[in-house]
C-alpha cells in the first residue's frame, strides 16, 4: 500500500475507497454514548468515548500513555509515550467534565496543553498554548507501536538494515534510495491530515489551521516517520529547520487525533470546515470562537499568469492565514481570522509579487477591490530565461525529487553538466541546486545578436534559499567577473539535504557591460556560476543555493 502524502482533501496514507468516511467522526453535538465517562486509576485519567476508544493521560506528566481502540493498544514505542515537545516531565494535570466533553489540562511552567474527548466520537482534540521561548519547538508527537501499520514511504527506514549518511536522520537503503523523517515532501497548505491505515483501522492526525505556527503556507516540516521500532505522527507548529519566521505564541488548536474504521477522517474535522462551537463553553484561556473572528474577501487579482497558481497569505506577529485564489478571476476569501492588521501577500507559485495591509474586525468581512499585480519579474522582457519566476526550483533538474530524497539518492540525475540556451528544453539541464563542492562553475552557453552584444545587459539570478551563505558569483567569457554579492538572510539550518528548498526568495542582479560580450553572433558567450561563501563544508553539506530563475534582460 502507498503511504506517500498527496494533495489537499485526500488521504496521506494507504488508499481508501473514494468517499468512504469514518462512521465514528462527526462535528455534530454527540448524544451521550453508553459507556462514555472517565475514571482516575491513581496514575492516569482513563477516558472512554463509549464508541470503541479508551485513552489514558498521565497525571504526573500529561503524556498520552494509551490509545486502546477496539481492544487493541496502539500507543508507545521505545519506552516513550505521546507528548508535547519531547515530553514535558513533571506537570500539573487536572480534569473537568462539561456535559458530553471531558477536558484534561496540563500545565508545565508557562506552557499549557489540553486534551478533549467527546461522548461517542473516537477523536482526541488537542490544543497547545506556549507563552514564551522556554521550549524551542512547538510540536505534539503521537508515538505508535511497531508493526501495527505499514512501514513504507519516503519517511520510513529500517535501522537494522539501512545506513545513516547524514546527521543521524538521513538513511540510505541497499538499493541506493534515501529515507528520512524529513522527506514527507508536502507543504502545509497541501494537506489536511496525515496518518496510517491497515484498511480496517485508521489512525490520523488532522492538522489545525496553523494560525500560531510559523513559516507560512509553503513550509515543509516533519509529518510522520516509521521504522521497525515504531511510528510517529506530528503536529508541528514551530520548528527551526529551514524556518523563515519568528515563533508565534498563544493558543493553537484544535488539532485532532482521529481513529476510524480504516477510512480517512471525516472532512468535517478539516481546517476551515471544523465546527468548534462545542469548545466555546470549556473555559480554555485564549480560546476565540467564531463570533470573535472575521474574514477577508477579495474581488480578484489582475495581471495573473495563467500557468501558475496564486495564493493570498496574511501574516502578523500574532497569526498567519492563507487561501487559494480562484483560477481565472483570482477571487479569494479567508475566514476565521483573529482581529488585527495583517500584511497581505499575493504569491505567484511561491514568489511574493504583491503586498498590502488589511485590517480584520471581529464579526465582520473586510471587502477588497481587485488587486493589480505589479511585482512579477517575469513581465520584464528577456533575451533568454531559464526556469520561471515562481519562487521554486520547478522545471530544473532533480527539483521534483528533492522534496522527498537526499541529493545523493540513486534516482537523482547527475548534478554536473552544463546547458546550451538554444538547445531543447534547456531549463531541464540546469541543476536545481548548486554547491561549492559538487557542481561549482556551472556553465551557460548562449548567443547574442550583434545588436544585443553592443549593449550592456542585466543578469538576474533568483534563489529560494541557501546553505552556509552560499551565493552566486558570475564570470562572463573568462574576462568579466562580478563582485561577490552580500548574502541575503536565510535559515541557518540544513535545507537542501532535508527536503526543503524553502527559504527567503532573493534576486541577485548583475550589470554586465557591453565589453564583456563576444561580438560574433556565431560564437557562444559563456556564463559561469560559482558558489562563494565564507564558510566551508564538504559534499552536499558545502555552501550551496537553490535556484528559482536565471535570465538575461533585454
Amino acid at each position: 500500500m502507498s503511504t506517500r502524502p498527496v494533495r489537499r482533501r485526500t488521504v496521506l496514507g494507504a488508499a481508501v475507497a473514494a468517499g468512504a468516511l469514518a462512521a465514528t467522526t462527526t462535528a455534530a453535538a454527540p448524544a451521550a454514548a453508553a459507556g462514555f465517562g472517565w475514571s482516575d486509576d491513581g496514575t492516569s485519567y482513563v477516558i472512554d468515548t463509549g464508541a470503541g476508544l479508551v485513552v489514558r493521560i498521565s497525571k504526573a506528566t500529561g503524556d498520552l500513555t494509551s490509545i486502546l481502540y477496539r481492544g487493541k493498544e496502539y500507543e508507545g514505542y521505545g519506552g516513550k509515550h505521546s507528548h508535547v515537545e519531547s515530553g514535558l516531565g513533571a506537570s500539573t494535570v487536572t480534569l473537568a467534565q462539561t456535559g458530553p466533553t471531558v477536558l484534561v489540562t496540563v500545565v508545565h511552567g508557562t506552557l499549557r496543553h489540553y486534551y478533549a474527548v467527546r461522548s461517542g466520537l473516537n477523536n482526541v482534540y488537542l490544543w497547545t498554548d506556549k507563552a514564551d521561548t522556554s521550549f524551542t519547538a512547538t510540536r505534539f508527537i503521537v508515538r505508535l507501536k511497531p508493526g501495527v501499520f505499514p512501514n513504507e514511504g519516503p519517511d520510513s527506514w529500517v535501522e537494522g538494515a539501512d545506513t545513516v549518511i547524514e546527521a543521524g536522520d538521513v538513511w540510505r537503503r541497499t538499493d541506493g534510495q534515501t529515507r528520512s523523517k524529513h522527506y514527507s515532501g508536502v507543504r502545509v497548505m497541501d494537506y489536511d491530515h496525515v496518518g496510517y491505515t491497515t484498511g480496517s483501522v485508521g489512525l490520523w492526525m488532522v492538522r489545525s489551521n496553523h494560525e500560531k505556527a510559523a513559516g507560512g503556507p509553503f513550509y515543509r516540516s516533519l509529518l510522520r516517520h516509521s521504522n521497525e521500532l515504531g511510528a510517529g505522527l506530528y503536529e508541528i507548529l514551530h520548528y527551526e529547520q529551514s524556518q523563515t519566521e519568528a515563533m508565534r505564541f498563544g493558543l493553537q488548536g484544535p488539532y485532532v487525533l482521529a481513529l476510524t474504521d480504516g477510512a480517512a477522517p471525516d472532512p468535517a474535522l478539516f481546517p476551515g470546515a471544523h465546527d468548534t462551537s462545542w469548545a466555546d463553553g470549556l473555559g480554555i484561556p485564549g480560546w476565540v470562537g467564531s463570533a470573535g473572528r472575521g474574514r477577508v474577501a477579495g474581488v480578484g487579482l489582475a495581471g495573473m499568469d495563467p500557468a501558475h497558481p496564486y495564493t493570498v497569505g496574511f501574516a502578523n506577529a500574532a497569526a498567519q492565514y492563507w487561501t487559494r485564489a480562484a483560477a481565472g478571476t483570482g477571487a479569494y476569501s479567508c475566514r476565521g481570522m483573529l482581529p488585527g492588521t495583517y500584511t497581505l501577500t499575493v504569491h505567484k507559485g511561491e514568489l511574493a509579487v504583491h503586498t498590502a495591509q488589511v485590517t480584520v474586525t471581529a464579526g465582520a468581512a473586510t471587502a477588497l477591490h481587485t488587486i493589480t499585480i505589479t511585482g512579477d519579474p517575469s513581465t520584464a522582457p528577456a533575451v533568454w530565461r531559464l526556469g520561471d519566476w515562481d519562487g521554486t526550483p520547478a522545471g530544473f533538474k532533480n527539483a521534483r525529487l528533492m522534496t522527498h530524497a537526499h541529493p545523493s539518492d540513486v534516482r537523482a540525475a547527475a548534478w554536473t553538466g552544463n546547458v546550451v540556451v538554444d538547445g531543447a528544453n534547456p531549463s531541464a539541464a540546469v541543476p536545481c541546486y548548486l554547491w561549492k563542492d559538487v557542481n561549482d562553475g556551472f556553465l551557460v552557453y548562449f548567443r547574442l545578436t550583434a545588436a544585443q552584444a553592443a549593449a550592456a545587459h542585466t543578469l538576474r539570478i533568483g534563489v529560494t534559499t541557501a546553505f552556509l551563505n552560499g551565493r552566486p558569483q558570475v564570470t562572463v567569457n573568462d574576462s568579466w567577473v562580478s563582485a561577490i554579492p552580500s548574502p541575503p538572510a536565510q535559515p541557518a539550518t540544513r535545507s537542501l539535504t532535508n527536503g526543503s528548498y524553502r527559504g527567503n526568495n532573493h534576486t541577485f542582479t548583475y550589470s554586465v557591460p557591453a565589453s564583456a560580450w563576444r561580438t560574433d553572433p556565431s560564437q557562444y558567450n559563456v556564463l559561469r556560476l560559482n558558489v562563494v561563501s565564507g564558510s566551508t563544508g564538504t559534499g552536499f553539506l558545502s555552501a550551496g543555493t537553490a535556484l528559482d530563475c536565471v535570465d538575461l534582460l533585454v
